[in-house]
């Protein structure tokens, strides 16, 4: 009798125990009411200071999207913990915040910065510590290295300024223009302009007959545009960001100089027209779509992505967002769409930017590649004119 109540006993033991194993507990598949290990992705933006126009609406895109990836379920179920950090438009700034990002809260990649100059600045750090990052500036330089080839941990979605300066200069040349005068921001970004514009300018038989240099914080660019007034220049080109590209067209307008301004994407926000006020009328540049996406055709292959950006974003924040918004929106969802790949290993996520192709975002369709770490070309671009205050779409 002893003997079957101990033999009852240890089969009911045993029945509770097997009954009380669950599935096992993994990283790919918690148990209810659990979630995945964070995956965190980094951001140093130019919030503060001279470039705040373009950094505010950017960390603004990125909040806004990485709230809505979570509220989806994150990535495979991996919630996202974006750390977005603030360079102050500071290089040396930018570089700090770079290396806490890695070093310290150990992010998979890195979206950063908004200029060129802040860009530049963190290049050389994110490539020895091999962490990828998508830069949300210009200059063809971030990506570009000395030998030409492509910078192995750096990308970025603003298009390059090699595209605008043949853009521009294939406008001019349908304008009948050869002489030209050429006023930029003594920065990366304007260094680089100049030199990708004189390239475009040689190959279209287009004449820069002058060439003057202001700083970002300057508030009076009078003597420069005298300049201009006094050359036989038939067209004037601008490379140049709020605020300065705004206080410089207020100064070519007050002079009552009569010809062609001609500024480039770095005017794309709403910022340089508020500032520069009805003195923004008649300015003519390449820009990317997203200023003009109601006037697109209904056929274009970006135009409902645009458009959903634009509402969620004035839905969100009240007002309409920017190209550099634009910029912002591209890096987050390239970095989601490499770790999607991916996974959690820095170098495969490398790996996987490099490969992406036919990815249509605010900047336009992305072909990215060994040989192209910007994979965007001058029919990401459109021409547009500043009428009434509004962007206008000028047709091919």
């Amino acid at each position: 009798m002893l003997k079957r109540s101990l033999l009852v006993l240890l089969c009911l033991v045993l029945t509770i125990a097997l009954t009380g194993c669950g599935k096992a507990k993994t990283t790919t598949e918690p148990t209810a009411g659990e979630s995945k290990e964070a995956y965190k992705i980094g951001a140093v933006v130019d919030i503060s200071g001279p470039a705040a126009s373009l950094g505010e609406p950017e960390r603004n895109t990125l909040q806004m999207l990485v709230a809505d990836l979570n509220a989806k379920g994150g990535i495979d179920g991996h919630p996202v913990d974006l750390i977005i950090l603030d360079n102050k438009s500071n290089e040396t700034e930018a570089v700090l915040a770079a290396k806490r990002l890695i070093d310290q809260d150990k992010v998979l990649a890195v979206i950063g910065c908004s200029q060129s100059s802040t860009s530049l600045a963190i290049v050389d750090t994110v490539t020895k510590s091999g962490v990828p990052t998508i830069s949300m500036a210009a200059s063809a330089k971030i990506v570009t290295a000395e030998d030409g080839k492509q910078q192995p941990w750096v990308f970025k979605t603003a298009q390059s300024d090699i595209v605008v300066a043949n853009k521009i200069a294939k406008y001019l040349v349908g304008q009948g223009i050869k002489d030209v005068a050429f006023l930029s921001m003594n920065n990366a970004f304007g260094d680089s302009g100049l030199k990708n514009f004189e390239e475009a300018a040689a190959a279209n038989g287009i004449n820069i007959l002058l060439k003057e240099k202001f700083e970002a914080t300057d508030n009076d660019m009078t003597a420069q545009v005298t300049k201009v007034k006094a050359s036989k220049a038939k067209a004037t080109v601008v490379w140049a960001i709020p605020p300065s590209a705004s206080i410089l067209t207020k100064n070519f307008r007050s002079l009552g100089i009569n010809m062609p301004l001609i500024h480039t994407h770095g005017i794309g926000n709403q910022t340089f027209i508020d500032i520069a006020g009805a003195d923004a009328n008649g300015v003519i540049a390449p820009m990317g779509k997203l200023v003009v996406a109601e006037q697109l055709a209904d056929t274009d292959t970006q135009k409902q992505i645009l458009l959903s950006y634009i509402s969620n974003y004035q839905e969100k924040y009240g007002n309409r967002p920017s190209t550099f918004g634009g910029h912002g929106h591209d890096a987050f969802e390239l970095a989601v769409k490499a770790i999607e790949q991916a996974g959690p290993d820095r170098a495969k996520i490398r790996d996987a930017l490099e490969g992406i192709t036919d990815f249509p975002g605010i900047s336009g369709v992305f072909n990215l590649s060994v040989e192209d770490h910007n994979g965007l070309g001058e029919d990401s671009m459109v021409m547009i004119e500043i009428r009434d205050g509004k962007w206008h779409y000028l047709a091919d």
